[in-house]
């Protein structure tokens, strides 16, 4: 394949701070720059006036480029519709997570060619806003066939995959004595089982504050099992009150724990002593009327930050990183950098990848490109649909 060069950049965010060509800021800006691209990896990075000679070149009129989003934390396989849920939250109804039911069993009755569908208008409307790669969770079929036929079409979309069987108790298995027991041993088992092939990660919604969700013995027990399986970890922790995820999901080196609404002082210090990043979800907080994630606090105490958007039909139908962002800058005490780098090389450090994220040599060209002449506009104009995603292939992975 011909090389390919990007020149009239009017600024680049590489979030590359060693690069020689940067401002020595995490950002990485470099000013009047270009980019030059082949087989789809990043061949060349530095300024427009030493270029090397490509097969082709584009000029981007002096537009801002960032590094493709990385959206860390979405549910987009499953079907239905629970505005109303959302209309009933606007005026005082609170969240607890029985809302995933109804989810449930719209997913369950939709066929495979009709969630296929669903999940590819979601990817197209995800990479329209300027997101590469995307992770996706199962967690909307809750019994064997279901989560494994979702994460099957999950797969055809991306290689982040996640088994969130675990995601609540379904109803089916609420009424009796030993129904959570019962639904533990077969999210552990069988449907393990059959999810695996399927799925590079497993998930749990650690959250004793819901009723449906599960305790931090019980999400400890799904983890363990899939580790043993071969899965890589990350948790749904702390979203509703204050609880055990944080601590469960550093001392198993969980990649991230995401949500980290309610965070005490020791789960902060854990985070900051691990390698376990904080992803946070901000459209959450603003679809449930719930207090924003401080991250000020974290950042401050050196936790790695991650943003992510949490795409799903109940707490945050948004897919819109860029209005993660601006949610983030405004009401989560973020500077503008921070969020763009919690949204690119944050969120690939939560999916334990190098190749995305950022702007390098050798990197995966994921490109964005702004229709504003700098990263600012992200935040600076709140739902004006600037940033668009220059390619948008496939994820191929390589760690």
């Amino acid at each position: 394949m011909s090389a390919s060069a990007l020149t009239g950049i009017g600024e680049l965010a590489t979030a590359d701070a060693t690069h020689p060509d940067g401002d020595g800021s995490p950002l990485g800006l470099i000013q009047d720059a270009a980019v030059v691209v082949e087989d789809g990896r990043i061949e060349w990075v530095g300024r427009a006036t030493a270029v090397p000679a490509t097969d082709d070149r584009r000029e981007l009129g002096g537009r801002a480029v960032i590094p493709s989003f990385v959206d860390s934390h979405s549910h987009l396989v499953f079907a239905g519709d629970r505005s109303a849920e959302f209309a009933a939250r606007m005026t005082g109804e609170p969240y607890d997570g029985g809302g995933i039911a109804v989810s449930m069993q719209a997913t369950r009755a939709a066929s495979d060619d009709e969630l296929r569908a669903l999940v590819g208008r979601r990817i197209a409307e995800m990479h329209a806003q300027g997101t590469g790669v995307v992770e996706i969770k199962s967690g909307y079929g809750l019994d064997v066939d279901n989560e494994a036929r979702a994460l099957r079409i999950a797969s055809e979309f991306t290689d982040e995959t996640t088994f969130l069987g675990a995601h609540v108790v379904p109803p089916e298995f609420r009424e009796s004595a030993t129904g959570r027991t019962d639904y533990l041993d077969l999210v552990c088992g069988e449907m393990l089982a059959a999810c695996a092939p399927y799925a590079r990660w497993i998930d749990v919604f650690c959250e004793p504050n819901s009723a449906f969700a599960f305790t931090g013995e019980e999400s400890e027990r799904v983890l363990r099992a899939g580790a043993d399986a071969g899965l890589e970890l990350r948790v749904h922790g702390n979203q509703l009150g204050h609880g055990p995820g944080v601590q469960l999901a550093v001392s198993l080196g969980a990649a991230s724990v995401d949500h980290c609404t309610f965070l005490s002082d020791a789960d902060i210090a854990a985070l900051a002593g691990s390698s376990t990043v904080a992803t946070l979800l901000p459209g959450v907080e603003f679809s449930t009327k719930s207090p924003y994630p401080d991250a000020r606090r974290l950042i401050d105490a050196g936790v790695s930050v991650a943003l992510a958007s949490d795409c799903n039909p109940g707490t945050c139908y948004s897919s819109s990183i860029p209005f993660a962002i601006a949610v983030a800058v405004r009401d989560m005490g973020m500077t503008p950098a921070e969020a763009l780098l919690a949204a690119t090389s944050g969120a690939a450090k939560s999916l334990r990848r190098t190749d995305i994220g950022v702007i390098r040599v050798g990197a995966r060209a994921d490109l964005t490109v702004l229709d504003a002449p700098s990263y600012l506009h992200l935040a600076y104009r709140p739902g004006v649909p600037i940033a668009r995603a220059l390619t948008a292939e496939r994820p191929t992975v390589s760690r």
